[in-house]
């Protein structure tokens, strides 16, 4: 398989310091609005398709191929490099294989799995469990086996703060990045001396995820490239501040049965199909019409 550009792009990108920002998006459409913000790159969130595309909790009920038909649909809209949650691989080694190469081929560049007893559940939930140590390397190493292209980065994630301790969570990140695995996240750091051990006590590409209202304390951008961590991922800011836009509006019309004086609070008609690109559909449309 030839290496896809943005994969190489990826690995270029996610180092020690950069600290780039991982948006998440969790449908196609948020990926089109990432993308016109001018990102760089994105993360398709396991957390925003359980939300939006079934209304239920981050507790492992997405399968790996309603993943696949998502990371399929928002590879068709975005060109830069995606970072995928994969979650716990979907099952044991073997089944990591497949869900590997699955997602290789709906166009993930990175593919973040974590160590958690299945189902699992949102990393700044509370009672989360993780396997042992040992099926958890067993796992990173069939996901580096199953890869196709080389460029395709794998991503161990750990959950191990909450239930065995930060110096235990280390440990598990570091015998992760032993068994193959390009890039390591310790999730949930809850302070900003946890936050600073980590790239300093794992000395190459860390992810940091920020959950508006979770575990973690949010620090500057800037001091984060400053600590050395490669990717910081903001998974749900767009779901987030999508939700609280439509409670806004819809608020509005309940209320006084119209939207009248409160349009501020929509994207116009033009804006939404800028977005989605209708002028390239039109131009098809003529393009192949009978008429011409």
């Amino acid at each position: 398989m030839m290496s896809r550009t943005p994969r190489r792009e990826l690995r270029k990108m996610l180092v020690p310091g950069a600290a780039l920002l991982l948006p998440g998006v969790a449908n196609a459409l948020a990926a089109r609005v990432v993308a016109d913000q001018g990102f760089a790159a994105a993360y398709v969130t396991g957390a925003g398709i359980a939300n939006t595309f079934f209304g239920v909790p981050d507790i492992g009920l997405v399968t790996v191929s309603e993943l696949a038909a998502h990371v399929a649909a928002i590879r068709d809209v975005f060109s830069g490099p995606l970072v995928v949650d994969a979650d716990t691989g979907f099952g044991n080694a073997v089944n990591m294989l497949r869900t590997v190469q699955l997602l290789e081929r709906a166009g993930a560049d990175a593919l973040q799995i974590e160590d958690q007893v299945f189902p699992k559940r949102c990393g700044h939930f509370a009672g989360k469990e993780v396997i042992p140590a040992e099926e958890m390397v067993g796992k990173i190493k069939a996901a580096v086996d199953a890869r196709h292209d080389h460029d395709l980065l794998i991503i161990a994630r750990t959950d191990a703060i909450a239930p065995e301790g930060f110096t235990a969570a280390l440990e598990r990140a570091a015998a992760y990045r032993e068994a193959g695995a390009d890039v390591t996240f310790v999730e949930a750091p809850t302070s900003t001396d946890e936050i600073a051990d980590i790239p300093r006590r794992l000395p190459w590409p860390q992810l940091i995820n920020i959950v508006i209202g979770g575990r973690t304390p949010e620090l500057p951008n800037a001091k984060l490239k400053e600590l050395g961590y490669a990717g910081v991922i903001y998974a749900n800011v767009a779901l987030q501040s999508a939700l609280k836009g439509m409670q806004a509006a819809l608020s509005e019309l309940r209320r006084k049965g119209h939207m009248g004086e409160a349009l501020n609070l929509v994207a116009h008609f033009s804006e939404r199909q800028r977005l989605v690109h209708k002028h390239e559909f039109d131009a098809l449309e003529r393009k192949y019409s009978e008429k011409n």
